[in-house]
């Protein structure tokens, strides 16, 4: 049986959030309010004033196991990582680590902004207990991979962010540490940077160090990890192979909530402007749960303007059934911006082509009006793309080819007859 790498047992993490909007206190009240802390240690004050990131989460990971931590934002997941990394300490339970770790949690995390990038690839090093050979050895793949050469001995506080990422999990993946802890950090760099990034955990993997990987990337979670956790509000939910995860994410993302413009927990906004209702309309202009790929389809938003607001940008984005973002839908793309909006009224955005092969959809919609984003809405609509007209032969492929439909033809040329000398 392989040896443990990482355990936990009974992790829970509280935090404290704002008590008010006082900004300063008399000593009566400092002291009232200790000895109510003191009599409510257990966080029994109503809960008002804490919450629990996380909650009893216990699990073991062998070495050389690469393990994908999964969930909606805010379930809990980079305060897991940040525990198992020795940056916060867990409110109640314990985790134990066997072997040297590298984490990349947050943009700069473990870098000194007045230090170069040299200076700091030393101090990481060093921090995770390397001698300087060691580091030496590795110092110019390090920089080859990070693509840094030129500002390595630049400041790392005048690095952008996706410099900052590049060097930051350049160090944490050459130092050669047992345990590789890696958060959705990665989405900062680029599409081909990221691609670089899975390809080298990839081969740090196949070198049997463990792996600790939190993406809201399904196929990378899929591809990369032999296991997959679900964390849903703070609790372990789902503890199996990746794929067994990610389809148990994505099930979870595809149930409506009670009431999308209601009761929905994940709905997010000041509400100042917000939709009270989304319809999918067929090519007769009637709504419809099914849509034919390669015909005219509509969605329809209701809003209710509470802040008298003149001008708003709304986007739309369809995710398909594994969680892909398939279409993107943007007022801003467009050119249109809609002035001297009523009180009520409705948004329609049509699609004379709708690209999408079969499946089920879902759409998220957000509003942005006075420069902040006022209402959001990630599971307002539910729609299947049940048949299709896209091509002649009315055939789609499979939606792991693809997220959308592209318009093409073929044809044949033979091989063009050699000049004659």
């Amino acid at each position: 049986m392989s040896a443990i790498a990482i355990r936990a047992e009974g992790l829970s993490k509280k935090y404290r959030i704002s008590a008010g909007n006082r900004a300063y206190k008399n000593l009566r009240e400092l002291l009232t309010d200790g000895f109510r802390n003191f009599l409510a240690r257990d966080g029994a004050r109503g809960g008002l004033d804490t919450v629990w990131a996380l909650r009893d989460v216990s699990f073991e990971i062998p070495q050389g196991q690469v393990v994908g931590v999964i969930g909606r934002n805010g379930a809990g997941k980079s305060t897991l990582l940040k525990i198992l990394s020795r940056i916060t300490e867990p409110t109640e339970g314990r985790a134990e680590i066997h072997g040297r770790v590298g984490s990349l949690l947050e943009v700069g995390t473990g870098f000194h902004p007045e230090l170069s990038g040299r200076e700091n690839i030393y101090l990481n090093g060093a921090i995770l207990g390397m001698r300087k050979r060691e580091i030496d050895r590795k110092f110019d793949e390090i920089l080859a991979f990070s693509e840094t050469e030129r500002f390595v001995d630049t400041p790392v506080k005048r690095y952008s962010s996706g410099m900052q990422v590049r060097l930051a999990f350049a160090v944490a993946a050459h130092l050669e540490p047992e345990i590789l802890i890696v958060d959705e950090v990665l989405a900062v760099g680029d599409v081909a940077f990221q691609r670089k990034c899975l390809g080298k955990m990839s081969s740090v993997a196949q070198e049997g160090r463990t792996i600790l990987f939190v993406s809201h990337n399904m196929s990378a979670i899929q591809n990369l990890c032999t296991r997959g956790i679900l964390i849903r509000q703070g609790r372990l939910s789902f503890d199996g192979t990746g794929e067994q995860a990610v389809m148990e994410y994505l099930q979870e993302l595809a149930q409506p909530a009670a009431s999308p413009f209601a009761a929905n927990p994940h709905r997010k906004g000041d509400g100042g402007f917000r939709f009270t209702s989304a319809r999918a309309l067929g090519e007769d202009g009637e709504e419809s749960s099914h849509l034919v790929a390669g015909r005219p389809a509509s969605f329809e938003f209701a809003y209710e303007n509470r802040i008298e607001a003149r001008q708003v940008i709304v986007e739309f984005t369809l995710h398909n059934d594994w969680g892909t973002a398939a279409a993107n839908f943007h007022m801003d793309l467009t050119g249109y911006i809609p002035e001297g909006l009523p009180p009520r009224g409705r948004f329609i955005c049509h699609i004379p082509i709708l690209p999408l092969p079969l499946g089920e959809y879902r759409g998220a919609i957000v509003v942005r009006a006075g420069g902040r984003q006022t209402d959001i809405v990630p599971n307002a609509v539910f729609f299947r793309v049940a048949s299709s007209t896209f091509f002649p032969t009315g055939r789609t492929p499979p939606p792991q080819f693809g997220a959308c439909l592209v318009a093409h033809d073929w044809r044949h040329e033979p091989e063009a007859a050699s000049k004659q000398g």
